[in-house]
């Protein structure tokens, strides 16, 4: 497969700015990938999608602020972009600024705050913050937006960019497709007699990068945390026992949970990367954003749901002015096998 076959041509206008008046009144699009047709829905709608012994599985993950702004010892400014925290004070980071960085760079950030550039290590730069990291990015750090989304974070951010069942910190990136539900639809779901359940995959800023190599088989994912509960997986089996379906809420959902489904594993480091001829072995449906041209997102969904089914459904979305990306309308798609 090459990677330009998960292309497509977007109006910029239609990339979504900022989040929807309310977080469930977004649109969505309803794919079945068995017969690829598809409809237009409000995401106010789901609950009648869902029935009694269906199980919707959340990804829980929090987001950090990791953006920090600064400036080097010899005065140009930097920005500084938390990845990952591994230490109480060290972290791995991704650095933006006018020259490049070496190992023993200083920086100061936020409000004084001490940072020694350590190591280049893969993509990221290993650094050491003279306090706890987390601490200077409570109280120093930015919501990291999106590189599309234009606008410097502000308050309605801060609430927006963060699921209303967010619990663990840890992510450098929403579970977008989160973003939709609000308390009052959750209830409604849940009198239904429909089953929620959590899993925690830690999104990493690896979620927007386009592929690198033409050819998609050869592409390597970034590693991210996860951890799939005892309890969600005691759930899944009972769903599918009592023949009701999964829906996985968000790629990041899915990923985890066949992540465990694929080595057995139920926490750890996953680097799954999902593309068409994949077997799932536990989603039977994924509620998800629509997705970057040449990316793994969008590659995943065309696993799910059907290459020719996605680029069909796509170019409908965008005559059809949906919102694109994490601010963006919603699509439900059944699986197509």
């Amino acid at each position: 497969m090459k990677t330009s076959d998960f292309d497509y041509a977007l109006p910029e206008e239609l990339i979504a700015q900022h989040p929807a008046a309310e977080r469930s009144a977004s649109r969505m699009l309803h794919l079945d990938g068995k017969t690829g047709a598809f409809e237009d829905l409000m995401f106010a709608q789901l609950p009648s999608l869902v029935r009694p012994n269906d199980l919707v599985v959340l990804n829980d993950t929090r987001v950090i602020k990791a953006r920090l702004f600064g400036h080097k010892s010899t005065g140009g400014k930097t920005e500084v972009f938390v990845e990952r925290i591994v230490a109480e004070r060290e972290a791995l980071v991704l650095m933006r600024s006018g020259h490049r960085t070496r190992a023993g760079t200083r920086l100061t950030v936020g409000d004084g705050v001490g940072v020694e550039v350590l190591a280049l290590e893969n993509d990221l730069y290993r650094a050491r913050f003279s306090e706890p990291v987390m601490a200077v990015l409570e109280r120093c750090g930015n919501v990291p937006l999106p590189p599309y989304v234009r606008h410097r974070p502000d308050a309605v951010d801060a609430e927006r960019y963060q699921t209303v069942f967010a619990d663990k910190e840890g992510a450098v990136a929403a579970p977008t497709a989160g973003l939709h539900f609000d308390r009052a639809l959750l209830e409604r779901i849940e009198r239904g007699g429909v089953r929620l359940a959590r899993v925690t995959l830690h999104v990493g800023s690896g979620t927007f990068q386009p592929l690198r190599s033409e050819e998609v088989e050869q592409h390597r994912m970034h590693s991210e945390r996860y951890d799939v509960p005892q309890a969600t997986i005691d759930a899944i089996e009972a769903t599918h026992a009592a023949g009701g379906r999964v829906l996985a809420v968000g790629t990041t959902a899915l990923r985890a949970l066949e992540s465990w489904a694929q080595t057995g594993e139920c926490s750890g480091e996953t680097s799954l990367f999902i593309y068409p001829g994949f077997e799932f072995r536990v989603a039977d449906r994924l509620l998800t954003n629509f997705h970057l041209p040449k990316s793994s997102l969008l590659i995943l969904v065309s696993a799910f749901g059907g290459s020719e089914n996605l680029r069909r459904a796509y170019a409908h979305a965008i005559a059809q002015r949906y919102r694109f990306f994490s601010y963006g309308d919603a699509m439900l798609i059944e699986r197509t096998r």
